[in-house]
């Protein structure tokens, strides 16, 4: 039965390059891509065998404790479709503890499995110091192994209760990248670490908390060991093999679970009323706001959009703060970022529409409408938003005098950014993810185009608001009545090319209609 499994694996991991060309290329130079990293790691851990015992243990136990959560988190986030569910082979009346130690090995198949082989065979050649370091090694390696497939089982396994519906998939994808991008400041403040001075020490803390995780311990148990410190490796080994006895009565209790208990189904919504159209009035860009905010709260596509845009000028002022800007005039960033990110939110909007599109063509609705409709969304949440966000952020940069300066950046932006997107998406729009798919879903079509347009959007955004940027530059600088005239600038220009942007872009909705329709049925 076991053979039987290990040639179903072989052969689907052969169909995955049965594929179209592209597809090939791509799984090619994403397989290169994979060992490439592999080579630099496993040459890492051969290089360390020559580094002194701390700054070893240091490194192996900080990577390998990431390494395994990583075949933990990357599961549970993203909701990876599992080949070799169990529940494929309910019918074959195959007992479970069988099934369960066939699909555990037939999992040892796959690149990341292999990869992670390569690495716990480098780390023998790591803690090649002491004989006891050498045994506990060797007594690693399968159980490293063994460890992160059996880690990526459970966690497949446990997505794939949790994570039945496509909403569940996307919203925990979503939560995942927000997290990610949540931690990233941590890893540039990681970066501005002296470590030449204080590398050892930063890696030595985080080293000896992790070591004793189930996590680390299988990966310190041998640095002890080299260390001298028999006691504790024994113990760490202990908690390693504790932690995969663990995992293999967990992943038996799994499958039994799985072969009696159908899947999971995602219960239906009721939706009573009609939501944002009972409050839109009978006009017809009422009617496209509605449907434009019904997108904002149920379209994971915009969810993944909407849910960065906070966090985006954390990331940009952590850099800023690591190179010694100071923390007041950091202040200052959000609420244009925000802006910027919030108009530029709707650029692509034909695109996500899909072919749904060919509704406000045929019922002959006039482009400027569909313009207006497009940006009340952006507008109702981001007026208020840029307002909130400029009386915090004067009173923390120190100075509640910039206040009307703050606020004429931001509307100024936010207006020339929504005017400017509304040209963009009636004149350039490119391939989206279409409706349904994932959000992390690669479109069926692109090309050097996209990020052409999305370049060309950030740019003349800066350069329509370049007037207000001035007199709120002058205001921050000198005071007087820079300020005032800024607040001016961003209402009045940026007003001016926002109406000037949804006549336009409505001109050129109404005469590229049929291109339009025609590019959202291709695409």
């Amino acid at each position: 039965m076991v053979a039987q499994l290990l040639r179903l694996k072989l052969r689907l991991l052969g169909n995955a390059f049965k594929r179209s060309p592209w597809q090939l290329v791509g799984l090619v130079i994403g397989l290169l891509y994979g060992f490439g990293i592999s080579i630099a790691v496993v040459s890492s851990l051969i290089g360390l065998r020559l580094a002194s015992t701390q700054l070893a243990t240091s490194a192996v136990t900080v990577f390998g404790s990431i390494l395994v959560i990583g075949f933990i988190l990357v599961p549970l986030t993203f909701g990876v479709e599992d080949v070799m569910d169990p529940r494929r082979f309910s019918l074959f009346g195959i007992a479970n503890d069988r099934l369960a130690g066939g699909l555990a090995i037939a999992a040892l198949i796959s690149i990341p499995s292999l990869v992670v082989a390569f690495i716990a065979l480098a780390q023998i050649v790591t803690w090649s110091r002491t004989p006891l370091s050498v045994i506990l090694s060797l007594i690693g390696a399968p159980v490293i192994v063994a460890t992160c497939v059996l880690c990526a089982r459970v966690a497949t396994s446990i997505a794939a209760f949790l994570l039945a519906s496509r909403r569940s998939r996307d919203t925990t994808g979503v939560l995942g990248i927000v997290l990610l991008l949540a931690v990233a400041p941590l890893f540039l403040l990681l970066l501005n670490v002296d470590w030449q001075r204080d590398g050892i020490t930063v890696l030595d803390r985080i080293a000896s908390f992790a070591g004793w995780t189930p996590f680390g311990a299988v990966w310190d148990a041998p640095a002890d060991a080299a260390a001298g410190l028999i006691g504790s490796a024994l113990l760490k080994e202990l908690v390693a093999l504790a932690f995969v006895g663990l995992l293999w009565l967990v992943w038996q209790y799994l499958v039994h679970t799985m072969m009696v208990t159908q899947q999971r189904q995602p219960a239906a919504k009721n939706y009573h009323g009609l939501g944002f159209f009972a409050i839109s009035g009978h006009s017809k860009a009422g009617a496209i706001a509605a449907r434009s905010f019904t997108y904002w709260m149920r379209d994971a596509r915009y969810h993944v959009s909407l849910l960065i845009i906070p966090i985006v000028p954390f990331l940009l002022m952590v850099p800023l703060m690591v190179a010694g800007v100071p923390t007041n005039a950091l202040a200052l960033l959000p609420v244009p970022i925000v802006a910027v990110f919030l108009g530029w939110s709707i650029h692509n909007d034909v695109a996500y529409d899909s072919t749904a599109i060919w509704l406000h063509i045929a019922t002959g609705v006039r482009g400027r409408l569909d313009r207006l409709g497009r940006v009340i969304p952006p507008l109702v949440v981001g007026v208020p938003l840029l307002v909130v966000g400029a009386l915090i952020c004067a009173p923390l940069y120190g100075d509640e005098s910039v206040l009307p300066a703050l606020l004429g950046v931001g509307l100024g932006v936010l207006f020339s950014a929504l005017g400017f997107s509304s040209v963009m998406s009636a004149r350039f729009p490119y391939p989206a993810v279409r409706p349904g798919d994932s959000p992390f879903a690669q479109p069926q079509a692109a090309g050097t185009a996209t990020s052409f347009i999305q370049s060309i959007s950030f740019t003349a955004t800066f350069l329509l608001a370049a007037p207000t940027f001035y007199f709120a530059f002058r205001a921050v600088v000198d005071g007087d009545d820079w300020g005032l005239a800024a607040l001016a600038s961003g209402l009045v220009l940026g007003g001016g090319f926002l109406a000037l942007g949804i006549l336009w872009g409505g001109h050129i909705f109404d005469r590229r209609s049929p291109e339009i329709l025609a590019f959202s049925v291709r695409n």
